[in-house]
């Protein structure tokens, strides 16, 4: 794959092997080269009859200090964690997430008796006033919106210095956690978990928000099967002229699934930014593979700008040739060449969900090849070279107006060799 690899391990004294890999990641204490060379080697000892802790081991080969493990492994000892202890009406119980921006604790709310997430700005962010206000602007952006396969906002607030943000706990994992294991999803099963995060941004977008960082990271799954959508860290108000003239000429996304636009760092960023990274996110899932590849974040988003897509068919070919007509829609690097709007997605991914070819994907396909064979363009060879890369079905799936002309032409003779044959 290519994100970055976290393993899957054993339970540890604290906490699983999976968050203890993604929060010294996520930290920057380890890259994720040294922490998969001490999972193997974690394997070898247990092979070897020696089993032995993660963090044992990440201590004994000197990627961290003890220190920093015991900050990492047990919030509890954080000075963040005693701090949040005394949140009124909230019992923090345990540090399940943490990234870069935000630490994640799950707690219970004790007015209602039930268990919510808090997600909390460090120190550092909460002193700063930019972080702190997109951090209250993405609780109240959350507060706006209540669906079902969206992560529900509870409470914005501060205590002690810290801003924190209450919502929905979600008792599951994310489609990265799957993907991590090295999972290729199913088309049936993808498409399940896509049309329900559809469903989602088709609420927020008709409610006037953008999310602008659909990824698997940000789609959690519940055990029951919901999909549900996370993180409105950078959701914006696709009307806030005031946002957009302050964010100009900056790239707000992630590499792997940022739109071009997005890239570009355009003002007007709409919906159309939600669909691309939704589309790279069900490639991502389909595939196995992101679907551009770079030695850096920039090289990554310039080949969003750029280079073609690889069909995702040609990739796996057990996929469906409606399922790649979709992707290739969503994806398209002119955003005038994606779907009109989230409704006519959705409308396209229940068919094909349900076996039957799309209709908006195959919009306008057949007047161009009707075009290419009135002019006897061969330039354009059926829907392929430029043309293809933004139009559905591209590659496997696409036509060759040259063929499809070859074809009429011998049926043409056929018939007036028939014609003559009666004729004698």
């Amino acid at each position: 794959m290519a994100t970055e690899p976290i393993p899957v391990g054993q339970k540890t004294g604290t906490g699983s092997d999976t968050y203890l890999a993604r929060a010294l990641v996520d930290a920057r204490l380890a890259t994720a080269e040294e922490v998969q060379a001490c999972i193997n080697k974690q394997q070898k000892l247990a092979a070897a009859g020696t089993p032995m802790q993660l963090s044992e081991v990440l201590v004994r080969t000197g990627v961290v200090t003890a220190s920093q493990l015991k900050r990492i492994a047990n919030p509890a000892d954080d000075s963040m964690s005693q701090s949040l202890q005394q949140i009124p009406g909230f019992q923090i119980m345990q540090k399940i997430g943490s990234g870069a921006m935000a630490s994640v604790y799950k707690a219970k709310q004790l007015s209602l008796d039930r268990i919510v997430a808090v997600k909390i700005l460090p120190k550092r962010l909460s002193e700063d006033p930019e972080f702190v206000k997109r951090f209250i602007a993405e609780g109240r952006a959350a507060a706006k919106l209540n669906h079902n396969n969206i992560v529900q906002a509870i409470d914005v607030g501060e205590y002690a210095g810290y801003h924190y943000f209450v919502m929905e706990f979600v008792d599951g994992r994310t489609v990265y956690d799957e993907m991590a294991k090295q999972r290729v999803y199913e088309e049936k099963a993808a498409l399940d978990i896509i049309i329900q995060i559809a469903k989602a941004l088709q609420h927020s977008h008709e409610r006037g928000f953008i999310h602008r960082d659909v990824k698997p990271k940000n789609i959690m799954l519940t055990k029951d099967g919901t999909a549900k959508l996370a993180d409105m860290g950078l959701a914006r108000q696709a009307n806030d002229a005031a946002a957009a003239e302050a964010e100009k000429g900056r790239a707000f996304g992630t590499p792997y699934y940022i739109s071009p636009e997005q890239v570009r760092g355009v003002p007007d960023v709409d919906f159309r930014a939600d669909i691309y990274s939704l589309g790279a996110t069900l490639y991502h899932m389909v595939t196995g593979k992101v679907p551009f590849e770079g030695a850096s974040p920039a090289a990554i988003m310039q080949k969003h700008l750029k280079e073609p897509l690889i069909p995702p068919d040609h990739l796996n070919p057990r996929l469906s040739t409606g399922l790649a007509e979709v992707v290739e829609r969503m994806m398209a690097k002119d955003r005038n060449k994606r779907y009109a709007s989230t409704s006519d997605l959705l409308t396209d991914l229940e068919r094909i969900a349900r076996g039957e070819a799309p209709l908006q994907a195959r919009e306008g396909f057949d007047d161009k090849l009707l075009e290419n064979l009135t002019t006897g363009d061969e330039a354009a060879e059926g829907v392929g070279s430029g043309y293809a890369q933004n139009m559905p079905g591209a590659g496997k799936s696409g036509v060759n107006a040259g063929l499809v002309a070859a074809a009429i032409v011998e049926g043409v003779l056929i018939i007036i060799l028939l014609v003559v044959l009666i004729m004698k």
